[in-house]
This record gives structure tokens, C-alpha cells and sequence, in this order.
């Protein structure tokens, strides 16, 4: 079974053909792929398939490493892009591919370069049901209250000012507890971020996946957060894997830049490939 890993900002995602999978792509199987030391060790894994509107060069399913789905990543994605541009999906340098978000259209810009349009975030989604129109909240996670901006990027953010305090909080704990809050049924993103003019420092809790070096959408989160507090200008988000950069207009249009490349291409095991196929 063919497959490549890709990475965005040490954000690393196996990249599967549906067309190559001998099975279906089950939570247990997912979780057996993702795994460090006894798998392949991934941050999630990006299914593509041939899409059945012509209008679309593919679509793409992205799957965290708990198994559970994602509706979009945006380090994932651009690594997708560049992923169908080698293999020979297409020619194009601008197209649109669909995920469970929705449409989203990149531009490859250059070698490993890929700007992404990821449509309009909202600050009101069903994903917290129970915001105000502004999308703002406060919770208690870890013994303290924490005031946060919800934002919804295709998948859902609470993004919280961290300020001086942000490099030397511990995330995980408060970033799981709120994962899993009730005031969000489909479980969140955490971002913890400081902002500082047009530049954004964030630290990730990414749902299903836990801290992570990068999160495009997480990326995009913040940005928007920082664009509603007063933020203009093309973003630069600071991640701990490097730096991307964020677009977002007075809609709250938004669009991600940023690099990707191929760290590996391979097949798995034959013998491994069977015993995925008895789980």
C-alpha cells in the first residue's frame, strides 16, 4: 500500500491515495497507522479521492490520530495540494478541492509554497451553541476562568489571550480540559496566544491530537481573534514549528500562506497492511 508523509511547520500528515487503501480507513486502523514507534507516527492522515463534481480536482478527508475526523487542517490541506500537484492531478496553479468544511481554494505560489482560501470565518457556529453573537465566553478549566473569542475556520477555535504569560503556561492540561468543555459538543481547538500589533505568537491544543508544533487553521483562529481586538494587515502567526501568514479581511475572509514538502514516499508493509486488514 502506497502512501507519503508530508509535513507543514512539523506538523506531518500520511498522505493516501482512496484508490490504494485495501480497506476502509476505520478509527482503529487510523489510530494503528498514526501510532509512534509501532506505526507509521503521524499527526492525522490525508485521504484523497477523486471527486465527482468536475469542478473539483479532488476531495479530501483529514483523520486525527485518535481516528476521529477533522473537517479541516490547514497545514494538511497545503500539504495535500502539493501532494495531487507531483502525482499529477493536476497542472493547474489555482484550483479547488472540497473537505468537510467546505470548498477551499489554494494558489501555489512558488516551489513548496501554497496560499490557501479558506472562505469566511464566523464567530457563531453550532459548535457553540450557546454564544453571544459575538462569539465571546468565559469558562473555568484547571481551577481558573479563562475568557476566550470563539471562532469557526471550518473547524472549531477558542482562542485565549495568554499575554505575557504564554510561554511559560502548561498547556496540555488546560488545552485538554477545554477540548473537551461542554460549552463545545463537537469538542474545540485551543489556541493560547499573545498579540503584538500585526504579529501573533500562539501555542496550539489541537482537538484529537494534543499540543502540536503547528495548526494552519489554529493559525487562522488567532488571526481572526487578533483582526476583531484591532489587528491589520497581513498576520504573521508564530508557531512553535515557524511562522505562517494570515489574511483577513473586514468579512473575515480568510487566507493562509505558508510552506510544505515531502519527507517521505514508501509503502507500508506487506505483513502490516494484513494485520490492519483483521482489526
Amino acid at each position: 500500500m502506497r502512501f507519503e508523509k508530508w509535513q507543514a511547520l512539523g506538523n506531518d500528515y500520511i498522505v493516501v491515495e482512496r484508490e490504494a487503501l485495501p480497506w476502509e480507513l476505520e478509527p482503529e486502523r487510523i489510530r494503528r497507522i498514526c501510532a509512534p514507534h509501532y506505526g507509521v507516527g503521524s499527526d492525522g492522515i490525508l485521504l484523497l479521492s477523486r471527486a465527482e463534481d468536475a469542478r473539483h480536482v479532488a476531495e479530501l478527508r483529514i483523520f486525527n490520530p485518535d481516528g476521529s475526523e477533522a473537517e479541516l487542517s490547514g497545514n494538511g490541506a497545503r500539504e495535500a495540494v502539493l501532494y495531487m500537484r507531483d502525482a499529477g492531478w493536476t497542472d493547474a496553479d489555482r484550483f479547488t478541492i472540497l473537505t468537510r468544511a467546505g470548498e477551499v481554494t489554494p494558489t501555489i505560489t512558488g516551489p513548496g509554497t501554497v496560499s490557501m482560501e479558506l472562505g469566511r470565518a464566523s464567530v457563531t457556529s453550532a459548535d457553540y451553541p450557546t454564544g453571544p453573537a459575538d462569539g465571546s465566553g468565559s469558562l473555568s478549566a484547571g481551577g481558573r476562568e479563562w475568557r476566550f473569542q470563539h471562532v469557526n475556520v471550518g473547524n472549531p477555535q477558542c482562542v485565549i489571550d495568554a499575554a505575557d504569560e504564554l510561554e511559560s503556561l502548561e498547556i496540555t492540561g488546560f488545552g485538554a480540559e477545554i477540548e473537551q468543555h461542554e460549552l463545545f459538543p463537537n469538542r474545540t481547538n485551543v489556541s493560547f496566544i499573545r498579540v503584538d500589533g500585526s504579529g501573533v505568537r500562539a501555542r496550539i491544543f489541537e482537538r484529537g491530537v494534543g499540543e502540536t508544533l503547528a495548526s494552519g487553521t489554529g493559525a487562522a483562529g488567532a488571526a481572526v481573534a487578533a483582526h476583531l481586538a484591532g489587528s491589520r494587515g497581513p498576520i504573521t502567526v508564530r508557531l512553535d514549528g515557524g511562522e505562517l501568514t494570515v489574511e483577513v479581511s473586514d468579512e473575515l475572509a480568510v487566507t493562509l500562506s505558508g510552506t510544505a514538502s515531502r519527507v517521505y514516499a514508501g509503502e507500508l508493509d506487506a505483513g502490516f497492511v494484513r494485520e490492519l486488514g483483521e482489526l
